[in-house]
């Protein structure tokens, strides 16, 4: 009885650990999960999010296409790159952009470790804050699972938690410009949030590339729709 009792309190733990996780399957986001996932209230606006950066090998060339197609963007950053390369971060701000938090690290955060996930989330934080120079205001957890720890410690560090509603899957081996553009173009309407990846630390090597070759096609496609592209501070996302 008292064994049964122990799985039954550890059951509870990680279900209430892992049960935010929920707003990444599309049906909820739809519905009760609509603002965690980046819907935004401004009907002719993208939001044009990319993760893992900055990378020095990487990240300049879609800095350079965005100036060059006038749009701007949110970068979610990784705390352990943005180290390596802090002059990046801060030309990203001011080159217009807005820089969000990612972590510290790019790993999966299935198990319940409060104190961890506080630890590592506000040395990201500092991090982003110190070294770009901007507070940031949003947080993306990677892989998109967000469970209860991260989700509590980016609330109590002032940070909003947003996933996305389009992407382009741009993180495979197989991915190219016309694939990243083909599977976001559905998601393309007003108040989407796109996630794209402006660096390959966690993906398929060269996979930044296609999602360089896809940014033409994506800018295109926005103007032709009436869409503006820009980052999550004008989308109007509510509170969560």
């Amino acid at each position: 009885m008292k064994a049964r009792h122990l799985l039954a309190a550890a059951a509870a733990v990680e279900f209430a650990h892992l049960a935010p996780a929920a707003v990444r399957l599309p049906a909820l986001r739809r519905t009760v999960a609509r603002r965690t996932a980046g819907s935004g209230a401004a009907p002719g606006h993208v939001a044009l999010t990319f993760d893992d950066g900055p990378d020095p090998r990487s990240t300049p060339f879609v800095r350079d296409a965005l100036d060059e197609h006038g749009a701007r963007a949110t970068l979610f950053l990784l705390g352990a790159m943005l180290e390596r390369a802090p002059a990046l971060g801060r030309e990203l701000v001011t080159r217009g952009h807005e820089v969000a938090v990612h972590g510290w690290h790019h790993r999966q955060q299935w198990y319940p470790a409060p104190a961890r996930d506080l630890r590592e989330l506000r040395r990201a934080t500092g991090a982003v804050t110190d070294l770009c120079g901007a507070r940031p205001l949003w947080y993306r957890p990677p892989y998109g699972v967000l469970t209860a720890g991260p989700a509590l410690a980016a609330r109590r560090l002032g940070l909003r938690s947003v996933l996305w509603t389009a992407w382009g899957r741009d993180w495979t081996a197989e991915a190219t410009g016309a694939s990243v553009f083909a599977t976001a173009r559905p998601g393309l309407t007003g108040g989407a949030t796109l996630l794209l990846h402006d660096s390959d630390c966690t993906s398929a090597p060269g996979s930044w590339r296609a999602t360089l070759a896809a940014l033409p096609l994506i800018a295109a496609h926005c103007r032709a729709h009436g869409l503006t592209l820009g980052p999550l501070r004008d989308h109007a996302v509510g509170p969560n």
